[in-house]
């Protein structure tokens, strides 16, 4: 159990999808041979949902319709578990490259589907590769539009595919002419570099794997004290799996993003959770009182 620090409960979730299905590897991996490749979410996910267990966590887990798919008692024992299910779409295309009808059949598809496995209703949404920037802002009326309450899909950072720079780091309410949704963006750490304010990425992924366990904790610790905030943490099944099958032809910098420090996220997730408290994303925004911001103004 995590130590009684008198912290904030952050949100803990997990992006249940597998280790050829990223977006590191979509220039190399057509999604039609994705069933060609051994599937290793299952047993990943299982092992993620025993280590929850282990230190009596709840979580929220974004899961693929595709996966769903094709392991449904997976889905029913994660709703079974207490946790939460939401939505991750169905084929973990990039919603500013796909289009809205795209976009809206996926989700469509993806929602109904874990709710005819699970037999519960699904509130809430990931993009894949949080990609709800300001290219597809107009993602936000197809999700309320589809039944969703919120998502979490917004980073508010510089970078090569994703992110919405200066758009608000705690979780705020999204005001669209269809309706309102809450957004729980990714958490970043203010610091500042030669005069500038960044605001630098830990709280999962790639992020969490390559960055040092005392700075992850220093900078969730000062979320939490400094800013009087929870955060998010977030990862993936097959971060837990350094022995995953090594896929060829993807560029160095693709193959650095996915395989750095696979070995290490397995540890530092037991440390997190026996220092801070969690609970689904769900719940955590249940207990905030959020501001609210126009899409635009994130832009």
């Amino acid at each position: 159990m995590p130590e009684d620090r008198g912290q904030l409960v952050n949100a803990m979730s997990v992006d249940v999808e597998d280790y050829y299905q990223v977006g590191a590897f979509k220039n190399v991996i057509d999604p039609a041979d994705w069933d060609s490749y051994p599937f290793r979410a299952g047993d990943n996910t299982r092992r993620v949902l025993d280590l929850f267990d282990e230190f009596g966590v709840k979580s929220t887990f974004f899961s693929l319709g595709w996966v769903a798919e094709r392991d449904p008692a997976l889905i029913r024992r994660i709703v079974d578990a207490g946790h939460e299910l939401a939505c991750h779409g169905y084929g973990h295309q990039l919603v500013f490259e796909i289009g809205q009808e795209a976009f809206r059949e996926d989700i469509h598809r993806a929602k109904s589907m874990l709710e005819d496995i699970a037999g519960t209703a699904v509130h809430g949404y990931r993009a894949p590769s949080y990609s709800v920037t300001h290219k597809s802002l107009w993602a936000y009326d197809i999700l309320i539009d589809e039944g969703f309450t919120y998502d979490s899909s917004v980073f508010p950072i510089y970078h090569d595919v994703y992110g919405i720079p200066h758009s608000p780091r705690f979780p705020y309410v999204v005001e669209r002419e269809k309706g309102t949704i809450k957004e729980f963006p990714i958490t970043t750490y203010p610091f500042r570099f030669l005069g500038r304010k960044l605001d630098l990425p830990f709280s999962g992924g790639g992020y969490f794997r390559l960055l040092p366990f005392p700075m992850i904790d220093r900078a969730l610790r000062r979320i939490n004290e400094g800013d009087g905030m929870p955060g998010v943490v977030y990862f993936h099944p097959w971060e837990i799996d350094p022995g995953q099958p090594r896929i060829s032809g993807a560029g160095l910098k693709s193959r650095f993003r996915h395989y750095v420090n696979l070995s290490r996220t397995w540890g530092k997730l037991h440390k997190l959770l026996g220092k801070y408290r969690f609970a689904p994303v769900q719940d955590v925004l249940a207990a905030m009182t959020l501001d609210r911001a126009s899409a635009m103004e994130n832009a």
